[in-house]
């Protein structure tokens, strides 16, 4: 499961690459809009992680 951390800065990287999986909050940070991807989303959700400036998104 891929989710985003406290480390968040907001840049919208992972929003940019992957909104299928997350969207940026009112706080103007990433959140997660989904728990589990489903395998098609897979690729780039792993995509959004590996882009995250700050290493906010983790695969638990």
């Amino acid at each position: 499961m891929y989710k985003v951390n406290e480390s968040c800065i907001g840049c919208g990287a992972c929003t940019a690459v992957c909104p299928e999986v997350f969207d940026l909050n009112d706080d103007g940070l990433a959140e997660n809009i989904i728990g589990e991807v489903p395998a098609e989303l897979e690729d780039s959700a792993k995509e959004a992680m590996e882009s995250c400036p700050v290493a906010a998104i983790v695969n638990e």
